[in-house]
């Protein structure tokens, strides 16, 4: 076990996370040639994610993989990752989260360490990763892509909003991508993070979060949403990039009706937004939007 003053426990107040870093640079231009500067990049760093549970009398910790995030809101991050891969699917079922300066192998890492109240029913070697997990690509080191959820499993949770009652009109979600920049803080320094929110329909940001790996974004919104209890069901993802397939999987799970995307969608994204229900918009900017699937959620003004 990690000693009791290495760690921090759920409520705990975190630390105030380092995301940005000054660093040395060379800049060339055509009319002025090179020049030396310094400039703020994000900060990409490796962090650990476990969990643990009590089986038989036995504590057991396992390994879910290491991912290359921007620090800061590791714990959401944990949380939304477990959520988005089936491993819970409610904040009832986290008992505590651990912030570790080292990973049950011993090894000096950054740990987010979630502590469950009972052993989770899913089988963990489709959750795993079997190498770290880049900024860039989620489902980069899965073996197979069995099992990914792509419907949220929510027993006994109270749906706020139907997914079927809920429409969005056009004025709303032309304003959402400068609402989401706004709340870009990093990038507005550093131009090197994605960026994800939580809307509601009125166009209201609830949460907002950044972070060199867009599924971690994701991730960080995701499970500040279900340690913060706001509700899911029938939630707005807003993306400040593309439409991935990973990032549609993950909003599956959360329990999304609609993903406004300021960059395109791949061709596995649309096909899952169909077979999970999502409405997927892409290209949102400069007053014009697509729409993907299921239209009918848009309500158009002319």
């Amino acid at each position: 076990m990690i000693p009791e003053e290495r760690s921090r426990s759920l409520s705990d107040e975190a630390a105030p996370a380092v995301s940005i870093q000054n660093v040395p640079s060379l800049h060339w231009s055509a009319t002025d040639g090179p020049v030396s500067r310094s400039e703020d990049i994000a900060i990409e760093a490796a962090l650990c994610i476990e969990i643990s549970y009590t089986r038989a009398g036995t504590e057991l910790i396992k390994p879910l993989g290491i991912t290359m995030r921007t620090p800061g809101n590791d714990r959401e991050l944990a949380v939304g990752f477990l959520l988005g891969e089936g491993v819970i699917t409610a904040q009832a079922e986290v008992q505590d989260i651990l912030s570790l300066e080292k990973n049950a192998a011993g090894e000096d890492i950054d740990t987010i360490r979630v502590l469950l109240r009972a052993p989770p029913r899913n089988d963990l070697s489709r959750v795993s990763r079997a190498v770290t997990t880049t900024s860039a690509c989620g489902l980069c080191g899965r073996a197979t892509l069995q099992g990914l959820p792509v419907k949220p499993a929510r027993e006994g949770a109270e749906e706020t909003v139907s997914p079927r009652r809920v429409r969005l009109d056009t004025r709303t979600m032309i304003a959402l991508p400068k609402k989401l920049r706004e709340r870009q803080s990093v990038f507005a320094k550093t131009g090197g993070t994605h960026a994800a929110a939580l809307a509601d329909v009125t166009g209201k940001l609830l949460l907002c979060h950044e972070d060199v790996g867009r599924h971690n974004a994701v991730d960080k919104v995701f499970g500040a949403a279900l340690l913060g209890a706001y509700p899911l069901s029938g939630c707005m993802l807003v993306l400040s990039g593309r439409a991935s397939f990973e990032l549609v999987q993950k909003s599956a799970a959360a329990g999304a009706a609609l993903i406004v995307a300021v960059g395109a969608p791949s061709s596995a994204a649309v096909s899952l937004a169909h077979a999970a229900d999502i409405t997927l918009i892409g290209f949102t900017r400069n007053d014009r939007f697509n729409v993907y699937t299921r239209a009918d959620r848009v309500v158009f003004d002319n």
